[in-house]
C-alpha cells in the first residue's frame, strides 16, 4: 500500500523544521509581534533580532504558520474530500474509516483550543501536532482506528446510557428555561405597553384639561370685555326705532290732515 502525497509534504515539512533547528518557543504574543514587524517592515535596532531566521520569535512564527496549513489542508480538506468518495461510491470501509477520524479529529480541535493556551510555550509543540495529524491519516499507522477502537469506542459505550440522559434533561431544561423566559418577556413588554399607554392617555387628558379650562377663560373674558360695547349698540338701536316712529307718526298726521 503506497502512501498518500499528503505525508509526503508533510514529512518534508518537518524535515524542513528539524533543519532550522528550532529548540525553543515562545508565546502567542511575541509570535505575532514577530509576524508584525515582517508585516510592515519595520526593523527597531534594539529589536532586529525577532527577524532573523534565528531567534525564537521567527522560528515560532515559522512553525506556527506551518502547524496551521498542516491542520487546515491536510487535517480537514484531504479528509472531507476522501469522505465525500467514500460516499459518492458506498464503500462501507471506507465510509467507516473516515467516520472514525472524524470523532477523533473532533475531540482533538476541542483539546487544541486548550492547549494552545497552556502548552505553546513547549520545545516541538507545533511539530508535535503535525506528527499527530499525520500519525492520524497515514495509511500505516491508521491513528484515528486505534484511538476510536482502543479509547474512544469503550469510553463512550460505557457512558452512552448516562450522556444520553444527560442530553434529555439538558434539553427539557433549555426548553423549559426558554418557554420561562419567553413568558417573562411577554409580560415585561405587556406592563411595559399598558404603563406607556396609561401614562400617554393621562398626559393627553391633562392637556385637553388644559386646553379647555383656557378656552372657558378666555371666552369669559372676552364676554366681559364686550358687555360694554354691546349695551352701547343696544341702545344706539333703540333709540334709532324711536326716532323712525316718530317719522312714520308725523308722517301719517300730516297726510290725513291734507286729505280733509
Amino acid at each position: 500500500m503506497t502512501a498518500c502525497p499528503a505525508c509526503h509534504v508533510v514529512f518534508r515539512s518537518v524535515r524542513f523544521l528539524k533543519i532550522l533547528n528550532i529548540k525553543a518557543r515562545v508565546h502567542d504574543t511575541d509570535r505575532a509581534r514577530a509576524l508584525e514587524r515582517l508585516v510592515t517592515g519595520s526593523r527597531d535596532e534594539g529589536n532586529s533580532s525577532l527577524l532573523t531566521s534565528s531567534s525564537p520569535a521567527f522560528s515560532a512564527m515559522v512553525s506556527w504558520i506551518i502547524s496551521r496549513l498542516v491542520v487546515l489542508i491536510f487535517g480537514t480538506l484531504y479528509p472531507a474530500y476522501s469522505s465525500y468518495k467514500a460516499v459518492k461510491s458506498k464503500d462501507v470501509r471506507e465510509y467507516v474509516k473516515w467516520m472514525m477520524y472524524w470523532i477523533i479529529f473532533a475531540l482533538f480541535t476541542t483539546a487544541e483550543v486548550i492547549t494552545d493556551i497552556f502548552l505553546c510555550w513547549l520545545p516541538f509543540y507545533y511539530e508535535l501536532k503535525i506528527a499527530f495529524v499525520v500519525w492520524l491519516l497515514s495509511p500505516y499507522t491508521k491513528g484515528s482506528s486505534v484511538l476510536y477502537r482502543k479509547f474512544v469506542h469503550p469510553t463512550l459505550s460505557s457512558k452512552e446510557k448516562d450522556i444520553d440522559e444527560y442530553l434529555c434533561q439538558a434539553k427539557d431544561k433549555s426548553y423549559d428555561t426558554l418557554v420561562h423566559f419567553g413568558r417573562k418577556g411577554l409580560n415585561v413588554a405587556a406592563t411595559a405597553a399598558v404603563m406607556a399607554a396609561t401614562k400617554g392617555q393621562g398626559v393627553l387628558s391633562d392637556r385637553l384639561r388644559s386646553f379647555s379650562m383656557q378656552d372657558l377663560s378666555s371666552l369669559q373674558s372676552e364676554g366681559q370685555a364686550r358687555s360694554p360695547a354691546s349695551v352701547i349698540t343696544q341702545q344706539a338701536s333703540s333709540q334709532q326705532h324711536r326716532t323712525r316712529a316718530m317719522m312714520r307718526s308725523k308722517s301719517e298726521t300730516g297726510y290725513s290732515k291734507a286729505s280733509s
